[in-house]
């Protein structure tokens, strides 16, 4: 089992479809005849899976009142390495020669870099429905760096970009009229970006193969060993943890960041690949930020004016533009 690592929330999608889309070797999962991708777009897992992969960034600010982000992402990265770790050793998943260090700093940006962004971005008040967008975002920046790995940019490319810096302008400039932004919030959220964005083209470039399953491990191992120490800096963390509020809120945040976003939207995700083939994938990334929204606005009451849904709209159509095939 060989592929690209999938990183946690926005960034595994696109770096799974990467490896599907752009190398030769065969994919993960094999694929099912040929009748079953239209079979698999009329049933419930598509719905599912982008109800799932949206709850990434509302657990994020439903969990963050009760421990400091750096401290959640640390657990969040332990759990993780403890249901993982076992596995990759009990299957004997064979680890990767000559590229443990590209894939840790991959890992660093796509994993640590874009969470702790968008974790203390949504600290510093950033509303999750934004957050989602912006960093949902990545794709038209992916395509815009193309040059720096030998790919070229199409005409109808720079249209996207024009729509998506038109859209999350005006999703920004609704909020600050509703809710108003901090300066660090926005600054975070684009750290998260770049750095996405950067993992992902380094990825593409210098490890585009290996894995996943102890890439992953890896990865996590590299993220946790470099947010570890800036817990302890930054937020005061100790051996007790006494800065975690350990209520069941907590616990339960924790535990769905770990269970069905790092590894239930992963099994979800080899289902549609299996099922279907990469655009159509690559489709349901799309309805992430509007579904974050939306859900943002029922669990934490986060409110859309006209201007913003136009943008969000906006933003959409431009990373379809950016990303879809053909003329």
């Amino acid at each position: 089992m060989r592929c690209s690592k999938p990183a946690p929330d926005g960034s595994i999608l696109l770096l799974v479809l990467m490896q599907m889309s752009n190398t030769p070797a065969a994919p993960a999962i094999p694929p099912l005849p040929a009748a079953a991708p239209a079979a698999s777009f009329l049933s419930p897992l598509p719905f599912f899976f982008v109800l799932l992969w949206s709850t990434g960034f509302i657990v994020a600010k439903f969990g963050l009142p009760y421990a400091p982000p750096l401290t959640f992402l640390l657990l969040r990265f332990a759990g993780v390495l403890l249901l993982l770790l076992p596995a990759v050793l009990l299957l004997k998943a064979p680890w990767p020669r000559g590229q443990i260090r590209q894939i840790a700093l991959a890992g660093l940006l796509v994993q640590a870099g874009y969470l702790i962004g968008v974790w203390c971005a949504i600290k510093a008040g950033m509303p999750a429905g934004l957050s989602a967008l912006i960093v949902g975002m990545q794709p038209i920046l992916t395509a815009f760096a193309a040059p720096l790995i030998g790919e070229s940019v199409r005409p109808r490319q720079w249209l996207g970009l024009l729509f998506g810096i038109v859209g999350v302008g005006l999703v920004v400039a609704a909020k600050i009229r509703l809710v108003g932004l901090s300066l660090d919030s926005i600054l975070l959220c684009l750290l998260a970006l770049l750095s996405i964005t950067a993992g992902t083209l380094y990825q593409k470039r210098y490890c585009p193969q290996f894995d996943l399953r102890t890439g992953t491990v890896i990865q996590f191992s590299a993220s946790l060993l470099v947010v570890l120490p800036l817990a302890v800096a930054l937020e005061g963390l100790s051996w007790d943890f006494a800065t975690v509020q350990w209520t069941g809120r907590f616990v339960f945040a924790l535990l769905w960041s770990v269970l069905a976003l790092s590894i239930g939207a992963i099994f979800l995700l080899f289902a549609l690949i299996r099922r279907s083939d990469a655009t159509q994938v690559t489709s349901l990334l799309y309805l992430t930020p509007p579904t974050t929204a939306v859900m943002a606005w029922l669990v934490f009451g986060e409110a859309f004016n006209a201007l913003g849904v136009a943008g969000m709209a906006l933003a959409v159509l431009g990373v379809i533009f950016v990303v879809k095939k053909g003329k």
